[in-house]
């Protein structure tokens, strides 16, 4: 009898933990709508429509799945080419993309609903949580012929704000726009972006606590690995892997069925192939400094936060709406009107966006300027893209969102990212 009780203890703990809030707010779960009743033209859609045909018949991409919702009702849903060419496997809506870099406003969602549980301040330090970070030093010296450096003593410590605002002065590994950073990386055995190998992000962010930094921590906004550093964070402060966390606390309550860091064996049929275009002609691209075979096969033990999922349109598109509902959604609580009030604020001043748009604490978001630039939706817009060619964006304003996945890599002349966003917004009438 006596162990039956901590049994109990625990088991009680776990469900207190993965519960989700219930919300006084409860809106629909995104549903099919028609454009007319949401303000939206039917004429003006059907040439995204035909933008988007011609596209494929250009070849600028070899397929693509796009979404508009607008007030919560999807009025335009599409499939557009081939999936996979090379089996000539045609796209489909409900296909699943490797979102890559979208991956990161999902951790930060995760990283800030354990915020609003009062577990940390942003400003603390992450070697708080995380020890191995206690020295920051930023590099000083880099020999080319063997890659070893020197670094001083950084003048402050990498924190939790830092992290999710590419501030912290961490690089990017094998993308890092610094080869010096590029070679560092590779030399330390760094996973970028995610892999098939067996490793965990504790593992990889330990050995990255231990790098030199691009500048001071605060300074300057430079694209890293601090949301994989933060997906570990998340385990060390829930106690939870990565990928539980998001499957109860965000993916179950929202219904994102299809969002996963790995998939299972019934959903890998509807992974897109990477394709890249050569001799005309669309092919699988090949394995570089990452396994495009990531998704299915593999350890299956790395949760990049940084860049590791994969998901659907609707799935994503359901992921934005709750936010346009300022946290909610169906009924469920993800994050308090407050705290998304926070997260769309400028969080890196003039540091991000060429003036056009500044950094919150999960997202790109369009100010005055790039408003009134023309194509990029109103003040306030969210967006952001990922590594294989996947874009997304999300009006408060006109309660409008557009999806747009594609998976391609190589050199293709692709121009469907920019005409979709501008188009879409040109279609609202009312």
């Amino acid at each position: 009898m006596k162990k039956t009780i901590p049994v109990l203890f625990l088991a009680l703990l776990t469900l207190t933990l993965h519960a989700q809030s219930k919300s006084t707010q409860t809106s629909p779960p995104l549903s099919e709508g028609s454009p007319e009743n949401v303000g939206m033209s039917p004429e003006r859609l059907s040439k995204i429509d035909a933008m988007l045909k011609k596209a494929i018949a250009e070849d600028q991409v070899p397929g693509a799945v796009a979404l508009i919702a607008r007030n919560g009702k999807i009025i335009f849903y599409n499939a557009y080419g081939m999936a996979d060419n090379m089996v000539k496997k045609e796209m489909k809506k409900d296909a699943i993309f490797r979102i890559a870099s979208q991956t990161k406003a999902i951790t930060s969602t995760a990283v800030m609903m354990l915020w609003e549980e009062g577990k940390f301040q942003l400003d603390d330090p992450i070697s708080k949580y995380i020890p191995e970070f206690g020295k920051a030093q930023i590099l000083d010296t880099f020999n080319e012929a063997d890659s070893t450096y020197t670094a001083n003593p950084a003048k402050d410590q990498i924190t939790i704000r830092d992290l999710i605002t590419h501030t912290s002065g961490l690089g990017y590994g094998v993308i890092d726009g610094d080869q010096r950073f590029q070679k560092i990386y590779a030399k330390a055995g760094i996973t970028d972006l995610f892999t098939t190998e067996d490793i965990t992000i504790a593992e990889s962010v330990k050995k990255l606590a231990k790098l030199p930094l691009h500048h001071n921590p605060g300074d300057a906004f430079v694209y890293s690995e601090g949301l994989d550093v933060l997906g570990h964070f998340v385990e060390v402060i829930s106690g939870l892997p990565f990928d539980q966390f998001l499957r109860t606390r965000i993916f179950q309550p929202l219904g994102m069925n299809d969002t996963w860091f790995y998939l299972p064996k019934e959903k890998q049929d509807r992974l897109v192939a990477v394709q890249e275009i050569e001799d005309g002609k669309w092919k699988t691209y090949p394995e570089t400094f990452y396994d495009t075979d990531y998704p299915i096969k593999g350890a299956k033990r790395f949760f990049s936060g940084g860049a590791g999922l994969s998901s659907t349109a609707k799935d994503y598109a359901t992921f934005l709406q709750m936010y346009l509902n300022n946290g909610e959604l169906n009924g469920k609580r993800i994050l308090s009107r407050t705290t998304v009030q926070s997260i769309m604020g400028n969080q890196t001043g003039d540091l991000f966006g060429g003036g056009l748009e500044y950094y919150g604490l999960a997202f790109g978001v369009v100010n005055q300027n790039g408003q009134d630039s023309g194509g990029k939706g109103s003040m306030g817009t969210f967006d952001w893209g990922g590594y294989f060619n996947t874009q997304y964006f999300a009006d408060p304003k006109e309660q409008v969102i557009g999806v747009l996945m594609k998976q391609t890599q190589g050199d293709v002349s692709d121009e469907t990212g920019w005409k979709f966003r501008q188009m879409v917004f040109s279609a609202i009438d009312d």
